[in-house]
């Protein structure tokens, strides 16, 4: 059956920034795919909450606090789940985010503190996991980027290029590691996580709204949908690519 190409049982994937959102929706359909699940953040209490989540669908969980800005916490993450689990076959890459700023108030730091957050972070977890999916079935590495990494938009030079060079960077490990590992990025529009809406009155997300042309935010699981599939077998055939999530954007909705 086709639908079976989604079903991941036995497979193990590591969740990073799971506690809340698209990550804990994520973590949340591997689980229901029959994946079992590291969840990674920096909050105990949420990566424990979305851990029982997980549980409560059949599958094994772990949770593992992790700051991802420190390499020695992602070194401690990858190798927790290799003792736990004794492989690694799916990392969603979820972890990031900057605050708009005009280009001429980006600081050289501000400049570079986007990229660490992005990208490297991105770099060091990947390139921490991948020896590990090589010495096993393979895998596949799926990164939520942005449609600021795609499309133009005043405030956005740092947040916007650092999501770009990070999609760019999953297409290099695409051409190097395939056919055993699949890389692949979700460029995903404005998502209805409490990141932004607690920074939106009911008239600024109107506003988003009406100028989205599916005319709503997404939904974290529209975003975890989509990882699904390129994580699971169903997306077997594409590695390198970058799969638009973004409600039809062609052009900058954002209020800022």
């Amino acid at each position: 059956m086709l639908l079976d190409r989604f079903r991941m049982d036995g497979k193990v994937a590591i969740v990073t920034a799971a506690g809340k959102g698209i990550g804990a929706a994520c973590s949340r359909a591997l689980a229901e795919c029959g994946c079992n699940v590291v969840v990674a953040a920096r909050t105990e209490s949420d990566i424990d909450a979305v851990a029982d989540e997980v549980r409560a669908l059949g599958v094994k969980s772990m949770a593992i606090r992790c700051d991802m800005t420190k390499r020695e916490d992602i070194e401690t993450l990858v190798s927790r789940t290799m003792e736990e689990f004794g492989r690694i076959d799916v990392l969603i890459n979820n972890v990031g985010g900057y605050p708009p700023m005009p280009a001429l108030q980006t600081s050289e730091k501000a400049f570079n503190e986007s990229f660490k957050f992005n990208a490297t972070t991105a770099f060091i977890t990947s390139r921490l996991v991948i020896p590990h999916m090589l010495e096993g079935d393979g895998g596949s590495v799926v990164a939520i980027s942005s449609a600021a990494g795609r499309v133009p938009a005043s405030g956005f030079v740092a947040y916007g290029t650092s999501k770009a060079a990070m999609t760019f960077m999953m297409r290099n490990f695409a051409q190097e590691f395939a056919p055993k590992i699949r890389f692949n990025s979700i460029a995903v529009g404005s998502t209805a996580t409490t990141a932004l809406t607690n920074f939106l009155d009911d008239k600024t997300r109107s506003m988003m709204e009406e100028s989205t042309p599916m005319k709503r935010l997404a939904e974290p699981e529209d975003i975890a949908m989509a990882a699904i599939y390129l994580a699971s077998d169903a997306g077997s055939y594409v590695t390198g690519k970058v799969l638009e999530v973004d409600g039809g954007l062609e052009w900058n909705n954002w209020p800022f």
